[in-house]
């Protein structure tokens, strides 16, 4: 049952998985919100752990960064171990004038400037999009803790260090935030027939500058894993 990157056996993952691009904050996750953890996965660092929150079975995984590292670990997660649906949880460039630092994005959908679609040989281009199961269980749980969300469209680019004039443009077709990840995560859920979602924190304001330090990071990103584990719950 091991792949290239994944040491687990048959049975270690769940069929609910959340996967931040870090995989020292799937350890976090881990060690304050789940039960009965293990770990399933060493390979390359990228950590894996599974236990149960409030009764539910659901494991953590790093994704790494960009389209390249979530889509090899989502596909051998959902073709090689029978996981149903992926949450990513992670940080996102806050980009839309309402959305403020902290802020909870919820990715209806994803845009890219990637050319990963490529592959499927499409006559058109596709729009990668959420599962909207698993979409209106995390709106549910983001109005629950009362945490200032916005669904929406994001842009997942394969460029971090870009000219403010690319976020601009975005900006102005509603795009409410940037990150690396959701529309690959997508785009291999869609192939697959699984089911997919990207809830992000928003860490930076890229067209004013302002932005978190590493321990404001740490103690924002909780509401965002708690919104998540609550619909991988209510979804599991």
């Amino acid at each position: 049952m091991a792949t290239p990157h994944n040491e687990a056996e048959a049975g270690d993952i769940a069929q609910v998985v959340l996967m931040p691009g870090d995989p020292l904050r799937a350890r976090y996750v881990a060690e304050h919100y789940l039960q009965d953890v293990t770990c399933f996965n060493r390979v390359r660092g990228m950590l894996g752990y599974t236990g149960t929150f409030e009764g539910t079975r659901v494991s953590v995984m790093g994704s790494g960064m960009g389209i390249p590292s979530i889509s090899i670990y989502s596909y051998e997660l959902y073709h090689h171990y029978g996981v149903q649906s992926i949450i990513r949880i992670g940080s996102a460039g806050g980009l839309a004038p309402q959305v403020g630092l902290r802020d909870i994005l919820i990715a209806q959908a994803a845009c890219t400037d990637s050319n990963v679609a490529a592959q499927y040989g499409l006559p058109g281009t596709i729009a990668p999009i959420a599962d909207f199961g698993l979409l209106r269980s995390a709106v549910r749980a983001a109005e629950g803790t009362g945490a200032t969300y916005h669904v929406g469209n994001l842009l997942s680019t394969d460029v971090f260090y870009c000219d403010p004039s690319v976020h601009e443009a975005w900006a102005s077709m509603g795009v409410l935030g940037v990150e690396m990840e959701a529309a690959g995560l997508y785009l291999v859920a869609s192939k697959a027939g699984k089911r997919a979602l990207a809830i992000m924190t928003v860490s930076d304001l890229p067209l004013s500058g302002e932005g978190l330090s590493a321990q404001e990071r740490q103690s924002s990103f909780t509401q965002m894993m708690e919104i998540a584990l609550k619909a991988a719950k209510e979804q599991g």
